[in-house]
């Protein structure tokens, strides 16, 4: 396997929708736990290697508002979903430092100043984790790729509503855009300066 090398300085995290509409949900082929506890060691090493952490939430009741024939939309009537549903969990503890982005759509990048605050630290590498890995987390891929970021994909840290369409994508779709690695790998890069397989 290539050897995973990264500037941490030029690193970023994007841990995408760890909020409670997502983690409360049943997920796989990884536990929403598990997701949530990776990813924060995985931004607590990153930070203390000076890199930077960013949080992404989806505005849920916007998402849910758009017309779709899957069960994703909300039905016209139904509730709107409480404001806590769009709230990072808590256990995340997002630090001072860290960058919030609110998304409304499945990607991150659409709408938002997330490209205007990656250039602005002179990140050039994105270390992707969150819910759900063909949804949000593969949708901000597509466009980071787009945008000429580097990739590194951490699989163990993110998951999805079943176990074959995270494989998928991790098997045929996101070694095409960057690098698939699990949360070990990633923690050994960043303990070795940058460079580990």
């Amino acid at each position: 396997m290539e050897l995973l090398d990264l500037n941490p300085r030029q690193t970023a995290l994007i841990s995408i929708d760890l909020q409670r509409s997502n983690v409360g949900r049943q997920l796989a082929p990884h536990a929403a736990a598990d997701v949530v506890e990776r990813t924060i060691h995985i931004a607590e090493k990153l930070r203390a290697a000076g890199g930077t952490v960013v949080w992404v939430r989806v505005d849920v009741s916007a998402l849910l508002s758009l017309p779709a024939d899957a069960s994703i939309s909300r039905p016209p009537g139904s509730p709107v979903p409480p404001p806590e549903f769009s709230e990072l969990v808590p256990e995340v503890q997002v630090q001072p430092g860290d960058v919030r982005i609110t998304k409304r759509q499945w990607g991150a990048f659409y709408g938002t100043d997330l490209d205007q605050q990656l250039r602005r630290r002179g990140v050039r590498t994105l270390v992707m984790s969150g819910i759900a890995t063909n949804f949000g987390v593969e949708s901000t891929a597509r466009a980071a790729f787009d945008r000429g970021y580097e990739l590194v994909f951490v699989e163990d840290a993110m998951t999805s509503l079943a176990a074959e369409p995270h494989h998928f994508a991790n098997r045929e779709l996101f070694p095409r855009m960057g690098r698939v690695r699990s949360t070990e790998a990633l923690l050994a890069a960043l303990a070795a300066g940058g460079t580990a397989r």
